[in-house]
């Protein structure tokens, strides 16, 4: 799976795994599993993943 800076930029925040998953509104297993690279992120879950944390998807996602 590619690099994404979820994580990174989650912390940079000061926000949980778990808020940010209530506030991108997808699952936490998922969003764990989307941020430690074991699963891809959907277009939809990649766009609301890039507006809970105030950035753009290229920020989020820069590899691709």
């Amino acid at each position: 799976m590619k690099e994404n800076r979820i994580k990174e930029l989650r912390e940079e925040q000061g926000l949980s795994q778990s808020e940010l998953a209530r506030r991108a509104r997808i699952g936490s297993t998922n969003l764990n599993a989307i941020e430690h690279g074991r699963i891809y992120a959907w277009p939809k879950a990649r766009r609301s993943l890039a507006k809970a944390l105030k950035v753009t998807q290229k920020e989020l996602f820069p590899e691709e």
